[in-house]
């Protein structure tokens, strides 16, 4: 088990973070990287641990065309400011790694400098790639060269020149004695030379215990980056592009997917593969800005906390700010920010008490860091795993839907699990908990046991309530006020929900009462036309431990229903009718559809929870009704499963998997809806 094996990393672009000019003039250094110190606190406030900061060397303009490897960029100060940097990172309990951008320099490096002036006499003629004296390039240098990016300000290096070998271990070797830091990013590590990046594993082998390296990696098999003798890790974005797209689309099934085909690639063990989880960065769009609906700002980093990896945040996102990619300019991504304007962030803003929240359980929840990983429930807007480590299991809930969600889900040896976002307890009943996951949110279910206490639940630090945060200005940030498009600004009190659904944060009823009031709500459904029996059914529901939870003098930490509206997004009962109508199309009233498909993954696991309900007069013809409609739905359910079938196999071969994938999924709702999601 090393650091990284726990790491929980924030994002730094310093020369954004800090307002730096766009341009170097190399004049005299301007200590601007001392302004981060402050930021050190309140990184390790909201549970993270380690921090990935870059470019810091002397450079041209971004930080990515380097001028001297061995010199911070004088627009943030001097090695002296870098070292003390560092130093205060770890007597805070902070590591830290840096951008080492060695698959190519800018042409001020030295070398480059001599090819110009002295052309085929230079020794440094051979550092970089097809170096041709009969062409020429942009800058009229009188020869030509290998680029990246179809940039001529990147000077492509020779990787497989053991001179240039030498020189970028030596500054690996460097950075470490100089600056004590703990690994290294390689920027477009996706490029490298394989044999380059060998030889600076062996160094980092050999510099320092545990020292960390990370690549930059875009698509591929990331098994051939991430191995014994290459990189300890690679960048995750097939999973940064399933989360965002996943929540947009309503579409679990891309996620779960994605899930599943790295962690086969890593041999299907949690120490396979432990690749670097973000959700943006200072290349991506914000992930606020991604998401159509704010409110998945939850669910989203509640995944990003708990699946298998190693998860990231980037600086400001944390604060629910928002960042679009523009055509010629990244300087949108990568904003100034004062911590001033955020000091009360942890009070009034719940998407920062979200993710320290969050960080806290990471650190404390060590399945999250080394459990392996099992799919327990999937449909296209809710989904469950398990991490299960030294014999005990945890479970992960989210649901991306507007309407609440109960789950029925096989559990691990404990009497009694405990939600530590919302505090709600359950109680383990035939080895399965039932648990009613809130709208647009998710939940991370630990056993209540000798590690985990129940005290725990003031992991978010204030004691705010999530309704005072979303209605909070927080200075200098949109997030938490501003009114987006097409969208009212954020409640603090969001209307009632219709029947079938539990209140955010109440504790679950134990697991016999659960399973038959599931049931009655499901027959409530059955009859659409008697809505009044359901939304009764609901409040049968609801009624006995919402007052229990209103005589409980503790209040929860969080509650993670609210999350997305805290930083902008409109309450449930103000969602557009457009929005409203289609979910009607889709298969049923919000709530009462939730409680119908619930109550059928309920009956799908067994039906003697429904047997538990003391028959009544006149139970013989609406037995014969309610078989009759069994028949029904089944053949309805039967007649999705195979149309869906039909068009997945005109868009390619179905494998054995796809197969299960649409047999498993017996829910009217979610199969209308994945139905539509075809293009």
């Amino acid at each position: 088990m090393a650091w990284y094996d726990e790491a929980i990393f924030y994002h730094i672009y310093p020369l954004g973070l800090t307002g730096a000019p766009r341009e170097n003039s190399y004049g005299e250094p301007v200590h601007r990287l001392n302004a981060l110190i402050p930021w050190i606190a309140h990184i390790k406030e909201i549970g993270c641990n380690a921090i990935y900061i870059g470019p810091l060397f002397e450079s041209v303009g971004h930080g990515y065309e380097t001028t001297d490897y061995k010199k911070l960029d004088s627009r943030l100060g001097t090695n002296e400011d870098l070292k003390a940097y560092v130093a205060e990172c770890h007597r805070q309990g902070i590591r830290v790694i840096l951008d080492g951008v060695f698959n190519h320099t800018g042409r001020d490096f030295f070398a480059f400098q001599d090819i110009r002036e002295k052309r085929e006499n230079s020794p440094y003629k051979d550092w970089y790639r097809n170096v041709n004296f009969w062409g020429n390039n942009q800058y009229n240098d009188g020869f030509s060269y290998e680029n990246w990016g179809g940039y001529d300000l990147l000077a492509k290096l020779n990787q497989q020149n053991p001179a240039v070998r030498d020189y970028i271990c030596d500054v690996i070797r460097f950075w470490v004695r100089e600056f004590d830091i703990d690994g290294i990013r390689l920027d477009a590590a996706d490029v490298l030379d394989f044999d380059y990046m060998k030889a600076l594993r062996r160094v980092a082998d050999e510099v320092k215990p545990e020292f960390w390296l990370m690549g930059e990696v875009i698509h591929g098999d990331y098994t051939r980056w991430v191995n014994e003798g290459t990189l300890h890790s690679v960048t995750n974005y097939h999973l940064h592009k399933a989360l965002y797209s996943g929540h947009n689309d309503h579409n679990y099934f891309e996620i779960a997917h994605t899930v599943k085909r790295l962690y086969g690639m890593g041999g299907n063990r949690p120490d396979g593969l432990k690749l670097y989880n973000f959700v943006d960065n200072h290349d991506v769009e914000r992930i606020y800005t991604k998401l159509n609906n704010k409110a998945h700002f939850a669910p989203v980093h509640v995944l990003l906390y708990t699946l298998p990896g190693v998860p990231s945040i980037y600086y400001g996102s944390e604060f629910g700010i928002e960042g679009r990619k523009e055509r010629y300019s990244d300087d949108s991504l990568r904003p100034a920010l004062s911590l001033a304007d955020y000091g009360d962030a942890l009070e009034k803003n719940a998407c920062t008490r979200l993710i320290a929240a969050l960080g806290k359980v990471r650190q404390k929840v060590k399945a999250l860091s080394y459990g392996d990983y099992q799919e327990l429930m999937l449909t296209n807007r809710q989904y469950a795993f398990a991490r299960n480590y030294n014999g005990e299991s945890v479970l992960v809930t989210v649901n991306n839907d507007d309407s609440d969600y109960v789950m029925t889900l096989p559990a691990g040896s404990a009497a009694e699990y405990i939600g530590v976002l919302t505090g709600q307890k359950v109680s383990v009943e035939g080895g399965r908990i039932a648990v009613n996951v809130k709208a647009n949110s998710g939940e991370i279910w630990v056993p209540l046991n000798g590690e985990w206490t129940g005290e725990e639940q003031d992991i978010a630090a204030d004691k705010a309530s999530v309704g005072e945060a979303a209605s909070a200005e927080g200075p200098g940030q949109e997030a938490a006020s501003a009114e987006g498009p097409g969208q009212e600004a954020a409640s603090a009190e969001g209307p009632e929900k219709e029947a079938g659904v539990a209140e955010t944060g109440q504790k679950a009823v134990d697991a016999a009462e659960t399973r038959q009031e599931v049931a009655a709500a499901e027959a409530g459904q059955k009859f659409a036309a008697e809505t009044e029996a359901v939304r009764q059914a609901g409040q049968a529901i609801t009624g006995e431990d919402t007052a229990e939870q209103e005589s409980t003098p503790k209040e929860s930490a969080l509650e993670s229903g609210s999350e997305g509206r805290a930083c902008g997004e409109a309450a449930h009962g103000d969602r557009p009718a457009a929005e409203s109508a289609d979910k009607a199309d889709i298969g049923g009233a919000s709530a009462a559809g939730a409680a119908n498909m619930a109550a059928e993954n309920v009956a799908g696991q067994g039906s003697a929870a429904k047997s538990k309900v003391a028959p009544g007069p006149g139970d013989g013809k609406a037995a014969a009704e309610e078989a009759l409609k069994k028949v029904f739905e089944e053949g309805r359910i039967a007649g999705l499963q195979e149309a869906i079938l039909a068009i997945m196999e005109k868009n390619g071969p179905i494998t054995d998997q796809m197969r299960r994938d649409v047999a498993e999924n017996v829910y009217h709702d979610s199969l209308i809806a994945w139905v539509k999601s075809f293009r």
